[in-house]
């Protein structure tokens, strides 16, 4: 009995050792897992540039000037987001500011357009925007507005198994049960 004790409390030390090293952070102090904006830019433009198979030059290109219009995206920063219940003056200059970030958004937008179309066809760009409209929507799935949406438990519910598998049979008794149990008529 002692040495089955002995051997839990090992196992449970050699385990809480194992946890611990693996929570530890690498030699700059940073997380494993962490990615800068600047890597996962380049990131993206690499991967784009090979779902479109650019030779190495264009690549060479894209990604410089992908992580360029990242960085002028950055720099913009986050989209205004409405003021609620406020005055209406508050209201307008909510609206409003809403509307320049727009306006500075297409406008760098446009610009990028013509940078792309210097060395990219009408095609492969429609492409990187749709590869790229594609990545948003992968990276930003876990990232909505949490306290906004009321959370339902009917959308936690699981499928009814039954109903999601149900065989399409005529009326009356299944053909596949009958012949999956030949006995059954005996």
């Amino acid at each position: 009995m002692k040495n089955f004790i002995r051997i839990i409390m090992l196992t449970l030390l050699v385990t809480a050792t194992a946890m611990s090293a693996s929570a530890q952070k690498n030699k700059k102090g940073k997380d494993r897992r962490h990615v800068s904006r600047e890597q996962l830019a380049e990131t993206q433009a690499k991967y784009i540039a090979d779902e479109l198979a650019f030779d190495q030059a264009t690549t060479t290109k894209f990604v410089s000037t992908f992580c360029n219009f990242q960085k002028e995206m950055w720099a913009l920063g986050p989209r205004p987001k409405p003021q609620g219940a406020g005055t209406e003056e508050e209201s307008k200059k909510s609206i409003e500011s809403s509307f320049d970030h727009s306006q500075k958004f297409l406008d760098l937008r446009r610009k990028y357009y013509k940078e792309y179309s210097k060395f990219l066809t009408q095609k492969q760009i429609e492409r990187v925007y749709e590869l790229e409209m594609k990545m948003m929507k992968h990276l930003g799935r876990g990232q909505g507005d949490k306290g906004d949406r009321p959370k339902s438990k009917a959308s936690k519910k699981r499928p009814n198994r039954q109903k999601r598998y149900r065989r399409s049979c005529p009326p009356g008794p299944c053909p596949v049960d009958s012949a999956a149990t030949p006995n059954a008529a005996n």
